[in-house]
């Protein structure tokens, strides 16, 4: 088994956050909350393996 990745569930714990205390906020901004959460988990999982 694949060891468990660290940078996923904190991305998985922000998005969680972000649709808790922001629930006013249209489906758009979900999207793109989440989006810019995944490109900056994947650019510091790459500077990690460096």
């Amino acid at each position: 088994m694949k060891q468990f990745n660290w940078i996923w569930f904190v991305w998985l714990l922000l998005v969680i956050l972000w649709n808790y205390i922001w629930v006013d906020v249209p489906p758009l901004a979900d999207v793109l909350v989440a989006i810019f959460l995944s490109i900056l988990a994947y650019q510091f999982n790459l500077k990690l393996k460096k």
